[in-house]
């Protein structure tokens, strides 16, 4: 996996990472971090892991906030009227925002002061959070025993697997969907043939009453049965089988991922926010939080505490790697403007 993100998801060098370990205040008891991420039952699930044991053993107190936005975070920085003390970030957005100077350097002197992650998990702006895939879930009580969709030319078949479909409002991942499912090989996706892509995507877009715009929602519309098949996020699944609901997904042909961490450039308390950095590099709380949403980064010494076949159901195990590709950060900040641009007034047709 250390090769595979390493090529697939590079940063880029960018700024180096200065030590921030100087010039701070004096921290102080009082002290609160907003921390922005995706909201949902994933921020449920941080709350209880990490930032309520983290509030009891420093005294800094947490407050959550949602959604991700690129967008705000550039408007943040750039009016000085910064909220947020950490946020999470997709790849192509630590490329975009690194570039443009929204984010602060990363001392991991005080993350990592062991120097015990890997380079992989060290951008010099942002420290992965997490993997994670994007991948197809399907209703199993919507197909025959041992007909689930498996592809995504399955998902584009609409006469073998009936029903409305979902997919994100988003073009990033549709394009190397779409591809997939016209046999494009997985190693051949970039640089993506947009034209092909969006050709296909006409095949299907009549079969998609919702495009979803957040994890909550998609995980609604498979569970209420307004939709059989939708792109979703991993970890949105497996909470749902753990209580019997009839879901279930492939990682064929998923898209893995890499979540990041980053400090807003002028954040309030950026000492504080890389303090509960280093608080989310804890193994133990790390291995219990994957137990309950399979999103694991690199921790060192999180994998030897879960089962080996736990282990072997993340996105990152070898065999589920394997059938996924290699989702492309880089190529998507360089084209993500009028790639989006022109999927907006696509589905305006």
């Amino acid at each position: 996996m250390t090769k595979m993100t390493r090529r697939a998801f590079g940063i880029g060098a960018g700024t180096a990472a200065a030590s921030l370990a100087a010039g701070f205040p004096a921290f102080a008891q009082e002290t609160t971090i907003v921390v922005n991420g995706s909201g949902g039952a994933l921020a449920t699930m941080i709350t209880k892991i990490f930032e309520e044991p983290f509030t009891k053993e420093t005294g800094i107190k947490v407050k959550p906030t949602a959604p991700v936005s690129l967008p705000k975070l550039k408007a943040m920085v750039e009016s000085g009227n910064v909220e947020w003390d950490l946020t999470e970030l997709n790849g192509d957005d630590v490329v975009t925002a690194t570039k443009a100077g929204w984010l602060m350097p990363i001392d991991y002197a005080i993350i990592d002061p062991d120097n015990k992650l890997p380079a992989i998990a060290k951008q010099p702006t942002a420290m992965v959070r997490a993997s994670y895939s994007t991948v197809m879930a399907f209703r199993t009580d919507k197909f025959g025993q041992g007909k689930a969709p498996q592809s995504w030319a399955d998902f584009w078949d609409v006469k073998a697997f009936p029903g409305p479909r979902s997919l994100e409002n988003s073009p990033k991942g549709n394009l190397e969907f779409a591809l997939l499912a016209d046999g494009v090989a997985p190693d051949k996706l970039y640089p993506i043939d947009v034209d092909r892509a969006f050709r296909k995507l006409d095949q299907l877009k009549k079969h998609i009453p919702v495009w979803w715009t957040n994890g909550a929602q998609h995980v609604q519309l498979l569970i209420d049965g307004e939709v059989n098949l939708t792109s979703c996020w991993n970890g949105r699944i497996t909470p749902l089988k753990n209580e019997g609901k009839p879901v279930d997904i492939t990682f064929k042909g998923g898209a893995l991922m890499l979540s990041y961490l980053g400090i807003p450039k002028g954040a309030r308390h950026p000492r504080e926010a890389m303090r509960f950095m280093k608080f989310r590099m804890d193994p133990v709380a790390s291995a219990a939080f994957v137990k309950q949403v399979p999103y694991p980064g690199f921790v060192p010494g999180m994998t030897e505490l879960l089962e080996p076949a736990f282990a072997a159901t993340l996105p990152t195990s070898p065999e589920n790697a394997a059938v996924q590709f290699e989702f492309n950060s880089a190529w998507w900040a360089e084209n993500i403007d009028a790639i989006t641009t022109r999927w907006n007034e696509w589905l305006l047709i």
